[in-house]
């Protein structure tokens, strides 16, 4: 007994020393990543002239029309940065401005103590973006670890999101990286069981980027699993409803953000206008900007891309939407019930392994009661074998098609993938019918199973290594475009 203690103490601190290791190559690569982009920048924007150089024309506030916001480094901002920016130095002044949501504008503001006509401050916020970006590939790694139990693929899955297709405009003044950042963070700390904290990330990442309220999907989906063991299960009708009012409260904060600056917008624009002033929207049953703005100003809308000009833009989305399309198909048909039951079919043993489904007190009813957290310990550690020796063998087959144990789905196949893999789908899908297609890559970068799914194949090298091979070579030249166009004012996504 004393043996085996011993040598499991030894085995736990061999498994620390490894993940730390692997946090530390991960900050290396997530910072090395940012420098490459930022010299890459630099370098194409060097070296070639900028197809637009309306971006130093930037007027004074209407705030404060006498006071001046040159700046010598104003020409090197590009494309939706020119807005924050304008948005950080003089608030909201448009209505289409409302488009782009305050959480980025709100952080360069915190540098007010710099003045806003100097290099120092348009510096500053491309520091703030980069670090923003190291952080969330740090929490990215430590989500994919939670949910893979594999530091391989939880490792690999990282580097590939280092290296994402999308990685220009997580180095410029956008607020995919603050996004990115709160979402992951959000992810981490919902699978972990801290669920007051990764509303609270969630409801950030709503102020952040619209989408973001769509995060509170996962609540939902946890909410439901809950409420039906406890109803179903447990014949617990008052937990439950309690179940039931816990997660309705936590997804109307997850939305308190994104709907207060709709109000926002509805006060500055619509309020105290007399009736030949006042906007279209304003009158509307439930007047909503955001939508009105992308609806007007980006013609945005079901079906509207879908014009034979915009054939070139559905091409350069084609990747990233094929695969997506391909990590939810793959998912799909390795376990139909899991997939098309939302997960209600899946294991009960699978699904007690973690929080995604149910809490610790759900999961030791007499139901599940037999598996503990010992079994469950035992369930990973022969998961975990079985994995490594079906990658030596190269034959991802060899694990039999929704098998109802829980050792028989590791990683990227886990029943806890499922509510992210429907994130994924329902994200996929409003891209490719309703958005700009073209904006596919970078609207889809901080979707966790893209690198989940492209690191699970690559683990199989006998049966995929040649997808592996395109998966990053995509990266790699949209890597290459992205810093050569989007730099120089040239479309790109």
């Amino acid at each position: 007994m004393r043996g085996d203690s011993y040598s499991k103490m030894v085995e736990t601190s061999a498994e620390h020393e490894h993940e730390h290791l692997h946090q530390h190559l991960v900050l290396k690569s997530a910072i090395c990543s940012r420098l490459l982009l930022l010299a890459m920048i630099i370098l194409f924007r060097t070296i070639l002239s900028p197809y637009d150089t309306s971006a130093s024309l930037n007027p004074p506030c209407l705030s404060t029309p006498n006071a001046t916001l040159s700046s010598p480094l104003q020409n090197a901002v590009v494309w939706d940065s020119v807005y924050f920016l304008r948005i950080a130095q003089c608030g909201y002044e448009y209505e289409q401005t409302f488009a782009f949501l305050p959480l980025l504008p709100l952080s360069l503001s915190l540098l007010s103590f710099l003045p806003t006509q100097t290099p120092l401050f348009i510096l500053s916020a491309y520091l703030i973006n980069n670090l923003a970006f190291v952080l969330a590939a740090l929490y990215f790694y430590r989500l994919s670890l939670t949910l893979l139990k594999d530091p391989q693929t939880a490792l690999r899955a990282t580097l590939l999101f280092c290296f994402n297709p999308a990685s220009v405009f997580y180095s410029s003044i956008y607020s995919e990286s603050l996004y990115a950042l709160m979402c992951f963070g959000g992810m981490y700390h919902f699978v972990c069981g801290g669920n007051n904290l990764a509303v609270l990330f969630f409801a950030l990442s709503g102020c952040a980027r619209s989408n973001g309220v769509l995060n509170a999907g996962y609540l939902c989906f946890q909410t439901m699993h809950r409420s039906f063991h406890a109803l179903f299960h447990q014949k617990r009708l008052p937990l439950a409803l309690q179940i039931i009012f816990v997660g309705a409260l936590r997804t109307a904060c997850i939305f308190a953000p994104f709907l207060a600056f709709q109000a926002y917008g509805y006060y500055n624009i619509c309020v105290g206008r007399s009736r030949d002033e006042i906007r279209p929207w304003c009158k509307a049953r439930i007047p909503l900007l955001y939508s009105y703005i992308q609806s007007k100003y980006w013609g945005v809308g079901f079906l509207r891309y879908f014009q034979l000009k915009q054939l070139p833009n559905f091409l350069l989305a084609s990747p990233i939407l094929s695969l997506a399309l391909c990590s939810i198909v793959h998912y799909a048909k390795s376990r139909p019930q899991t997939f098309f039951s939302l997960g209600f079919l899946a294991p009960m043993e699978e699904k007690s392994c973690g929080v995604v489904f149910l809490s610790a007190d759900l999961s030791r009813s007499k139901e599940a009661g037999s598996v503990g957290k010992s079994s469950s310990v035992r369930v990973e550690e022969h998961l975990n074998l079985r994995r490594r020796k079906n990658v030596i063998k190269g034959d991802v087959a060899t694990v039999p098609i929704e098998s109802e144990s829980a050792e028989a789905w590791p990683g990227y196949l886990s029943a806890s993938v499922l509510p992210f893999l429907l994130h994924l789908g329902f994200m996929a899908c409003t891209a490719f019918f309703v958005m700009h297609v073209q904006v596919a890559t970078r609207f889809l970068s901080a979707s966790p199973p893209l690198y989940w799914f492209a690191a699970y194949i690559m683990a199989y090298p006998t049966k995929y290594y040649r997808w592996g091979y395109v998966i990053w070579a995509y990266s790699i030249t949209y890597i290459f475009l992205g810093s050569l166009l989007f730099s120089n004012f040239y479309p790109f996504t």
